[in-house]
């Protein structure tokens, strides 16, 4: 619910809920929200279908409690809007994207393994984990960032360049000893945390990575732009500008039409 205050309020708020808990349009009934839940009669996939077509920046699913909700989530997250906030009870980062894979999985959306945990590693941008202790206080433990595993194609034609048999076979080896590595032993996502709480402070641990850097400073507005920048020059030393939205530095001249004016 605190999130959404720092949402910009350009963008449209949907959210799907099993059961209406947020009550987001009681707390910021000026912004532009639009809150569906399922029925008897009425399926969370056809609100799904339906936020789809009403021009929504920002999705929100109540909480990822049972298969099926995961999928909406994968879904949302991919094609139906800017970016998509929903809550899970994982306790860890590997433990988050294990249970959404075995979601994915009974769901029925996918069959195989890794391209269910692809499929959830890609929509994974970061994890905020908040935590309960003995005494009653709640506080966020930590913010990791989820890094996608880019797959290269790092196999070599030098085989051709062989004159004899057994070099070209040893080739071939090489190629099919790399092959089952990545198919067997492929790691699909790094994550670290980003921001960590020890003892009543919060510290910086680890530098955000440059692709999220750059599409957060194109998602915000000029004064919180420039302030990011600052953040990230002062506490990791890089220097970043707005790259999707820099305007050219030097406009095109426009020829004017008509007769040219001599003075005498």
């Amino acid at each position: 619910m605190a999130m959404i205050e720092n949402i910009y309020e350009t963008m449209n708020l949907r959210i799907t809920e099993t059961a209406f808990e947020l009550h987001l349009r009681k707390i910021y009934p000026t912004r532009n929200i639009l809150s569906m839940r399922e029925t008897e009669t009425i399926s969370g996939q056809e609100c799904l279908d339906v936020q789809k077509k009403t021009d929504g920046s920002v999705n929100i699913i109540g909480e990822v409690a049972t298969d099926p909700v995961a999928s909406w989530m994968i879904q949302s997250a991919q094609v139906a809007s800017k970016f998509t906030l929903f809550t899970h009870h994982a306790k860890t980062f590997p433990d988050l994207v294990t249970a959404l894979r075995n979601s994915m999985l009974r769901a029925g959306v996918f069959k195989d393994e890794r391209v269910a945990e692809e499929q959830v590693v890609q929509v994974l941008n970061f994890d905020i984990h908040l935590v309960k202790d003995f005494r009653g206080r709640r506080y966020i433990e930590r913010i990791t960032e989820c890094i996608p595993v880019e797959q290269k194609n790092e196999y070599t034609f030098d085989h051709r360049k062989e004159k004899t048999l057994e070099g070209k076979f040893d080739k071939f080896m090489d190629n099919a000893t790399y092959y089952f590595s990545k198919t067997t032993n492929r790691e699909l996502y790094h994550y670290r945390n980003i921001l960590e709480y020890h003892d009543g402070t919060y510290v910086l641990t680890n530098k955000i990575s440059d692709n999220n850097i750059r599409e957060m400073i194109n998602n915000m507005d000029d004064t919180d732009a420039e302030e990011f920048a600052k953040f990230v020059e002062r506490n990791w030393g890089t220097k970043v500008t707005r790259f999707a939205q820099d305007e050219p530095k030097t406009k095109p001249e426009t020829k004017k039409r008509g007769r040219k004016t001599v003075t005498k």
